[in-house]
């Protein structure tokens, strides 16, 4: 199956095709809002500290992402998307109020409600998307999406910056309401039969640990996640290094502003070969693949040579993405339907929550020791987490029987076949997010 084919396959199915407009859409809009909002901050206050805040006030609720993912499976996902896309819609218009610097509070509060929003979501378009996609399918169309949402993120902010500099802050976000009201006409049109979920049983507390336990204790799903966090702790690391490294090439900051367009570019292209790559290698293979790339790139920026830095930013994009779309197509094809909004929202905080610590670190790290030996060392630690993961089994996914077990007896009535299950869409929380150039 050669990847052009995949591509028009999945376009020409009409729930794919539509999934994937409104995720372009979508992506748009939040990758113009993303650099506005810290713009916009930093020019009502004059402060780096605070302008970076916006950033983590997105990310935050990410640590909540179990018990919020919950809600996915207490009702239908289908209203839930449409009604979350045109509440945050209506949010976003709220920013119209904002003129001054006693305003700031209304702009991180905004920032706040549309990361725990989009948190809610994510597990929601996980199931949903089960019917937009065959199962042989998942990993292409993982892929497309990375594609998507990193190709976004090489135009929209400019075109944010643009917007800002002509109307302000809130014409942005005017931007984003539209694209949240697209995403949910969008998602109007799909054509997905549900049925009220059973309410399930035990508290909140005990349904949120129910899909933690599901997670955890998979022998597949484990090790990837594991492999994913401590990747992107270790990325998030080396990303704090991107300034020193900036000023030793002798390039004023903006510099970094091609560092992250060639990492993008990497994460475009990885996204259009990943399918046919898991099918090839499997989800543990793949990520281990992506890993020990990263570990090289890595290193490679300790390196005094343009050439050499602009290289491993393409490597670096090529690498990252690898171990989470690997991550999240095998719970995809693991976790049953009633647990994945819980399990997908389990497995975004445990990938993506590290990254939010080794920012801190490396952020006082940098200012401790020499970047270089911070990149070389982080490069070796990834390198040793690439190789954890691909000695602990073949890449096989799980969901396909093993050569000697025994084909299933047939029943006298069989049940309708079900669609797989999905994962996280992580369409606002992507590698050159969490760690840009």
């Amino acid at each position: 199956m050669t990847t052009n084919w995949t591509v028009t396959r999945i376009l020409r199915d009409r729930n794919a095709g539509l999934y994937f407009v409104g995720l372009v859409v979508s992506a748009f809009g939040s990758s113009a809002m993303n650099l506005a909002a810290g713009v916009w901050v930093k020019d009502l206050t004059g402060s780096n500290g605070l302008a970076a805040l916006c950033v983590f006030a997105i990310w935050a609720p990410t640590l909540f992402g179990p018990a919020l993912g919950t809600i996915a499976d207490r009702v239908r996902r289908k209203p839930l998307l449409i009604g979350t896309n045109l509440g945050l819609a209506a949010l976003l218009l709220t920013l119209f109020a904002v003129h001054s610097r006693a305003d700031l509070w209304l702009i991180f509060a905004v920032l706040f409600v549309y990361g725990t929003t989009v948190v809610v979501q994510d597990p929601a378009e996980s199931a949903l998307l089960t019917a937009a996609v065959d199962r042989d399918l998942l990993g292409d169309f993982n892929g497309l999406r990375m594609t998507a949402v990193e190709g976004m993120k090489l135009v929209a902010p400019l075109t944010g910056a643009g917007l800002y500099a002509a109307f302000g802050g809130s014409a942005v976000g005017f931007l984003d309401a539209v694209t949240f009201a697209l995403a949910a006409g969008l998602w109007l049109l799909v054509r997905v039969h549900e049925e009220r979920p059973k309410r399930p049983a035990g508290t909140w507390r005990t349904q949120t640990a129910e899909g933690v336990r599901e997670l955890w204790g998979h022998p597949l799903l484990r090790p990837l996640v594991l492999a994913g966090g401590t990747m992107m702790f270790l990325a998030s690391l080396s990303s704090s290094t991107t300034y020193a490294l900036v000023d030793a090439l002798g390039h004023a900051p903006a510099y970094t502003g091609v560092l992250y367009t060639a990492q993008g570019i990497g994460s475009v292209a990885v996204g259009l070969v990943s399918g046919p790559a898991l099918r090839r290698l499997g989800e543990r293979r793949f990520g281990a693949a992506g890993i020990a790339l990263t570990a090289v790139a890595v290193a490679a920026r300790a390196v005094p040579s343009d050439p050499v830095v602009l290289a491993s930013s393409v490597a670096i994009g090529l690498g990252l993405p690898c171990a989470l779309i690997a991550a999240f197509t095998a719970v995809q094809r693991e976790v049953p339907g009633p647990l994945l909004g819980r399990a997908s929202a389990t497995a975004n905080t445990l990938i993506f929550t590290p990254n939010v610590i080794g920012l801190g670190a490396g952020a006082a790290l940098v200012e401790l020791a020499d970047f270089r030996v911070l990149l070389v060392l982080t490069g070796v630690a990834l390198l040793a987490t690439g190789l954890f993961l691909a000695v602990l089994g073949t890449g096989a996914s799980l969901a396909l029987p093993a050569r000697d077990t025994p084909p299933p007896l047939p029943t006298p009535n069989p049940a309708p076949p079900q669609s797989p299950a999905s994962a996280s869409r992580t369409s606002t929380e992507s590698p050159s997010d969490a760690n840009p150039a």
